[in-house]
């Protein structure tokens, strides 16, 4: 049996307990909000597609009641107030704080040993906030953000290539911003080709670029932040959890050392297990990629600073 809770049930949470459901990742998935009877409409709504599509999770939505989460294994932490058109993720950094850090203390009452995702912009300082404020052991906060700017970067690398975007291997390294990810274009590939070999540098360079406005470009059209493609990051790193999968994915982690850096939460690849964050995989970067990742470094510093300018960690 696997519990899985989900906080926040608008659009990328509802989306992720629905995929989490779907996939069968977990026995049981609880999708709680502070509005009332929203979570407990999304969950029915969810329920009501089991006996069409031929899933067993049990989706449960509750108001506020935190005793509903006890015991879970994976806590998705996706609170806060979303982006709105010419909003950067920096811009939501004063409310999602106070929301996120009530929110990890509430749940972790309940379950005190979860491995913790965070979703909630801006991403990186949301999680640096819960790892310092509730003390955990760093494996068990982890920032979702390298695994959504990834599966962007293959999509377009796939639309660029015009072939199936399975078939694309490619990492999005950094904060998780539009001026702070890093796609690492050199490192692409199209069934083990390089794909700096089957297209044009200004064509790739292109791609990297509309992967990192990849989330700006959305919200644009849209009216607010994307859901699918997130609520899909988010259960693909779930499932790599309960099911004890191994797999590598980019997500937002605290670095002792490593890529050279200390006291910061920042993607890079690393190996996900049952117990989290199990392993960090250091990439031999070249030099325009270490002053790349060197620039997004201070960039998501300079955001923390604002968490400890006002008193939250």
């Amino acid at each position: 049996m696997s519990k899985v809770t989900v906080i926040g049930a608008g659009n990328v949470g509802a989306t992720c307990a629905n995929v989490l459901a779907i996939n069968e990742v977990a026995s049981e998935v609880v999708l709680i909000d502070i509005k009332e009877g929203l979570s407990e409409g999304k969950a029915m709504d969810i329920m009501q597609t089991a006996q069409l599509i031929g899933f067993d999770t049990v989706v449960k939505g509750v108001t506020n009641d935190y005793s509903q989460t006890a015991d879970s294994d994976v806590v998705v932490i996706t609170s806060g107030i979303p982006r709105k058109p010419g909003m950067s993720r920096e811009d939501l950094i004063g409310v999602n704080a106070g929301i996120v850090k009530s929110v990890a203390g509430s749940v972790l009452k309940y379950s005190p040993n979860a491995i913790l995702i965070m979703v909630s912009n801006p991403m990186d300082p949301m999680a640096y906030l819960t790892l310092k404020s509730m003390k955990l052991p760093r494996n068990r906060v982890i920032g979702m953000g390298g695994a959504l700017d990834s599966s962007r970067f293959k999509y377009f690398l796939s639309q660029a290539l015009n072939c199936n975007a399975n078939e694309v291997e490619g990492l999005v390294i950094g904060g998780h911003g539009d001026t702070t990810m890093i796609p690492l274009t050199r490192l692409a590939t199209y069934k083990g080709i390089p794909v700096s070999t089957l297209m044009p540098a200004e064509k790739l360079e292109e791609v990297a670029k509309s992967t990192m406005v990849g989330g700006a470009t959305l919200t644009g059209l849209l009216g607010t932040s994307a859901w699918m493609a997130p609520g899909a990051a988010i259960s693909y790193l779930v499932e790599s959890i309960i099911k004890d999968q191994k797999k590598m994915i980019v997500c937002a982690t605290s670095l002792e050392g490593e890529y050279g850096m200390d006291d910061i939460m920042i993607g890079v690849p690393v190996i996900i297990g049952k117990n989290g964050i199990e392993k960090i995989v250091e990439l031999e970067l070249n030099n325009d990629e270490k002053a790349k990742l060197a620039a997004s470094e201070a960039a998501v510093r300079k955001t923390n600073s604002i968490l400890k300018d006002m008193n939250l960690i």
